[in-house]
């Protein structure tokens, strides 16, 4: 039973976010069948797709933000022409006043505190419960996961095509929006389909400033002053698609830049159509012909731009690019080269078919020969905790606390490049002490309700090593054997 239990720990943690506790049976479901247990979620009908009544579209989203900010705006204003009220002071109906009052509604609003007022708290506005609700329902899947192959496989794609929700209320309020409707529904399809909804989503648009972008030719640009701005065509071509080192130049950048001015999304006017829903915006795009990579791509509106797209998806580069992420993220941080040809072929061979490439790493063998030697990053390692605690979460607040102590905020990297991938990254020993904190925490709010032992069946069975097995056993309380489980290597490596 050994060997299949290794190959069981392989499955679950490599591939998904570990082993759920109580009934779920998931070490021995593994067990019997590994490759198998992780493809099985491949060939579900739409089973990367989130939804939920409480989630909305993204111009959903927009008129609501739009909304909430007019609502601030009018109480601001309302405050700074309202007379100074007296401390006490009654109202006409014999109720004392609150100070200030107006400025205290447009604070209720804004979540900020008045100058010189003592800072209490406030009740979540519009953003934050979206916000609070979308890292929900993506914590709740991701737990409920058999495996959880396909929710790694959109937190990979998520953070590859990265925004940031610290960019803005837009940002933060079309973080989930975001994921929920680029990347989720394209996770197994063809990656040339990811690259044009995640270049045409109003949130990267937002991100990387391509609403500010003109073309200094067109009517915008003429009339404005304005010109190019080039943040989201470098990330395109450095991040997204052929790679740092991809055989482009400055060339190649600017005159993608050009390609796509008149990207955009509709404002709060709904001058350009709905607001918050992609547009193109003739009167900003660059006229003429544009060469890239040596290629001409003749004046068609937004149709130039997406045969780009399209292009860079296909590019040699892009398959090497992908295909070493791809490996280096479920596998190890030196990826092996035989392992990287063969995704690159599949990508290639396929049209850069993500269920197929996913399906080839699975079928690769040394893909369950190396070693468990990667780092969970703190949110594999946060979900893979409830997980086996069999704790479905109803509120994220903890869950997102912990995040930003360990360093990996829900949806905002520090940069677009995303979160990073590697070991020197996840087990740095701040990272290490902290994380042993969050475990020390779990284990003095859970301890005394379950035998860690029983537990460290669930995650690993006859996989655990006999010294993480007596290091557990010799614990001085459950609440301490709790915490040193979470912190097993079977447990923090995948």
């Amino acid at each position: 039973m050994a060997r299949d239990s290794q190959a069981a720990l392989v499955a679950l943690n490599r591939f998904g976010f570990g082993a759920r506790g109580g009934a779920s049976g998931d070490i021995g479901n593994a067990a019997s069948d590994p490759r198998g247990f992780v493809k099985a979620e491949l060939s579900r009908p739409n089973g990367s797709l989130l939804e939920a009544p409480n989630l909305q579209s993204t111009p959903q989203l927009a008129h609501a933000v739009f909304d909430y900010q007019a609502q601030v705006r009018q109480a601001r204003e309302a405050a700074k022409a309202a007379p100074p009220q007296a401390p006490g002071e009654a109202k006409p109906d014999g109720a004392p006043r609150r100070s200030l009052s107006l400025n205290t509604v447009a604070t209720d609003i804004a979540g900020q505190a008045p100058p010189g007022a003592r800072p209490g708290p406030q009740p979540p506005n519009v953003i934050q419960k979206t916000f609070r609700a979308e890292a929900l329902a993506r914590l709740q899947r991701a737990m409920l996961a058999d495996c959880g192959f396909t929710e790694r496989l959109v937190a990979f794609w998520s953070n590859h095509f990265c925004i940031s929700a610290a960019k803005g209320e837009l940002a933060r309020m079309w973080a989930g929006s975001f994921e929920r409707e680029a990347i989720r529904p394209h996770v197994l399809g063809r990656f040339a389909d990811m690259v044009k909804a995640v270049e045409q989503h109003p949130a990267m648009l937002f991100f990387l400033d391509n609403q500010q972008s003109l073309g200094p030719d067109s009517r915008a640009g003429l009339n404005r002053r304005r010109g190019l701005n080039e943040n989201l065509a470098r990330e395109i071509m450095e991040l997204h698609t052929l790679g740092v080192g991809g055989g482009y130049t400055q060339a190649d950048v600017t005159s993608l830049a050009r390609i796509i001015t008149g990207w955009t999304f509709a404002g709060r006017q709904g001058q350009l159509g709905e607001p918050g829903s992609f547009v193109f915006n003739a009167n900003a795009h660059q006229p003429g012909a544009h060469l890239l990579l040596g290629k001409t791509y003749e004046p068609t509106g937004v149709a130039q731009g997406e045969a780009a797209l399209a292009d860079l998806a296909r590019h040699p580069s892009t398959a090497n690019f992908i295909a070493t992420k791809f490996v280096r993220h479920f596998v190890a941080d030196e990826p092996p080269p035989a392992l990287v040809a063969r995704l690159r072929e599949v990508f290639v061979r396929t049209d850069g078919d993500l269920r197929a490439l996913a399906t080839t790493l699975v079928d690769a063998d040394e893909a369950w020969r190396a070693p468990l030697t990667k780092m969970r990053s703190p949110y594999e390692f946060l979900v893979a905790s409830g997980r086996l605690l069999a704790r479905v979460p109803e509120d994220p607040g903890p869950y997102l606390n912990s995040l930003n102590l360990l360093g990996q905020p829900m949806w905002a990297p520090a940069g677009p490049n995303g979160f990073p991938d590697s070991n020197a990254a996840w087990a740095a020993p701040e990272g290490m002490k902290l994380r042993l904190d969050v475990a020390a925490q779990i284990g003095g709010r859970l301890g005394n309700t379950i035998d860690p032992l029983d537990l460290l069946e669930f995650a690993a069975a006859d996989a655990a090593s006999i010294e993480t097995r007596r290091t557990i056993e010799r614990a001085e309380s459950r609440q301490q054997a709790l915490a040193l489980l979470l912190m097993s290597p079977e447990f923090q490596r995948r």
